[in-house]
């Protein structure tokens, strides 16, 4: 059943068939309820009527009998009653077993001025006179017209059975007045509506076997071209474009596989251009940090020598060795950040992971920063569940998320404190950095991992930036199983989450801090 189930809801062929089956049954069920209907009702009907006019017929002859016979002898009435029971209950047009049954009701009639003793009274078939119903026999007493009524009767020597029974009162000379019925089965009706009804069953069981296989057969000619172009696309997610669907016939569907083909073609056009693009541009950004290396030492080299003999220099120049050594620091780590994001590109960043303490690593990264940082009356305050957390991660990358994190929210703290909070759970471990600062506006947090992009980049920084710093956070998050997860509103600062595998490589199962906003402190 679940094979079936996982069918239909990954076939769209299985879909429309299932589909379609399922509304025909409906469809088929509501005309056959509606025709079995009428049909059982006709029959019923017509069966009600021929049953009706020949207990009319039989009683009309039972009475004229009776009254031509009328002051004979006892013998010729007795043998009267029986032929009328006979030609009673002789088998019909309707081929439907009959049982008659008379009882007599009321003061017998009198004979010679005493009343008569031959009681005719009589049930065939083994008849149960108990079961009938009281209703129709007052009816039948008190009328000189054919009553009738369905019912289930009794008796002694066969199963109980649902009939038809039609009554009428009549005379029988000499004896006094008798309730005669005559008791009409069923079967035969039953078994024409039984038959009726399997006939309907097996039609519209075929009816629906026709509907489900011409079903299948047209959408066949629809899903085949519809599972070629899904498996040409599969190929095109592996890198083969060189799958193109056949186009036989003028039909919409040909007009589908020419489209999809000309998408084809455009798409392994724009790709191989853009991987050609993506190629040199890489090749590019990689040979020039390495390019550049060579003379940034040089110029390193000479820088220290100039700074180093700075106290014997005029103040201009003195102060120009200190910004040509500020600048080159600068220009070395743009060109570090650039070697690691060719890296990322080329899809040749490797981990290396050791288990280390991350409580321990962030409070050295803060201690660091803060060194570093010319805002030194910024506290940085850390709080962390546990004395110590270990993982097993690639700690040049976790510390260089750690650093750039930090130095961001104290670039942008507006002399406010920045808090840190740990949380640490079985399989994962999650790092917030909040500062209370200037924020980052709601649109642009799409944004703020985006390599070069700046809030406003007309604000002056304390620190120049390389513009590449968060983006290699992410990258080394994911790199790691992670996610780096920012939230912001002006005015109100900013707060990045960090969240890692405590076994790298694994996938995070949540986020043990949310990135959100939440009260300032008390005691800033």
């Amino acid at each position: 059943m679940n094979r079936i189930a996982i069918k239909v809801r990954t076939s769209l062929a299985s879909k429309v068939i299932v589909s379609t089956v399922l509304l025909s049954l409906g469809v088929v069920w509501l005309t056959g309820s509606a025709l079995y209907s009428q049909l059982s009702a006709g029959v019923k009907q017509v069966n009600l009527e021929t049953s009706l006019a020949e207990a009319r017929s039989s009683f009309f002859n039972a009475q004229y009998q009776f009254l031509l016979i009328k002051g004979a002898q006892s013998s010729i009435i007795t043998k009267a009653v029986q032929d009328v029971i006979i030609s009673s209950t002789e088998v019909s047009l309707n081929q439907d077993r009959k049982s008659i049954f008379l009882s007599r009701f009321g003061t017998p009639f009198q004979v010679s001025g005493q009343r008569s003793s031959i009681d005719y009274s009589t049930a065939t078939d083994g008849l149960d006179i108990s079961s009938f119903p009281t209703e129709l026999r007052k009816r039948v007493r008190s009328s000189d017209l054919v009553e009738y009524q369905y019912s289930k009767v009794r008796y002694q020597n066969r199963a109980d059975a649902n009939v038809l029974i039609a009554g009428r009162r009549i005379a029988i000379p000499d004896s006094g007045n008798y309730e005669m019925y005559l008791v009409y089965s069923l079967s035969n009706q039953n078994a024409t509506l039984a038959l009726i009804q399997s006939s309907l069953l097996i039609t519209g069981l075929a009816l629906l076997f026709l509907i489900g296989l011409i079903t299948w057969l047209v959408v066949r000619q629809v899903v085949r071209p519809v599972r070629e172009a899904a498996r040409i696309a599969q190929q095109f997610t592996q890198g083969d474009f060189s799958q193109r669907m056949k186009v036989e016939s003028a039909d919409e569907i040909a007009t589908l596989g020419t489209a999809f083909n000309d998408m084809a073609l455009s798409l392994e056009s724009q790709i191989s251009r853009l991987e050609n693009l993506s190629r040199v541009q890489q090749r590019f950004v990689s040979d020039v940090s390495h390019e550049l290396r060579t003379p940034l030492t040089t110029l390193r080299m000479a820088s220290e020598v100039i700074y180093s003999e700075r106290e014997n220099f005029d103040p201009t120049i003195a102060r120009s060795s200190e910004l040509l050594i500020a600048q080159l620091d600068r220009f070395e780590r743009l060109l570090e950040d650039l070697l690691e994001v060719s890296r990322f590109d080329a899809e040749v960043a490797v981990l290396e992971p050791v288990d280390f303490d991350l409580v321990s690593l962030i409070e050295r990264c803060i201690q660091d920063v803060r060194a570093n940082s010319h805002d030194h009356l910024i506290s940085i305050n850390i709080d962390h569940e546990t004395e110590h957390v270990m993982i097993k991660a690639d700690i040049r990358r976790v510390e260089r998320i750690m650093r750039n994190l930090l130095s961001n929210a104290l670039d942008h703290a507006e002399d406010k404190p920045v808090n840190v909070s740990i949380v640490s759970t079985e399989s994962e471990v999650a790092i917030g950095v909040r500062d209370y600062g200037t924020g980052i506006e709601p649109a642009s947090l799409s944004r703020v991992f985006d390599r070069f992009w700046r809030a406003d980049p007309s604000r002056a920084r304390v620190r120049g930036g390389t513009g590449l710093g968060l983006s290699i956070a992410l990258e080394d998050a994911r790199l790691h199983g992670g996610e780096l997860d920012a939230w912001g509103i002006p005015g109100q600062g900013a707060h990045f989450v960090l969240t890692l595998p405590k076994m790298a490589g694994e996938q995070i199962a949540g986020r043990p801090i949310r990135p959100q906003p939440f009260d300032y402190p008390q005691n800033s």
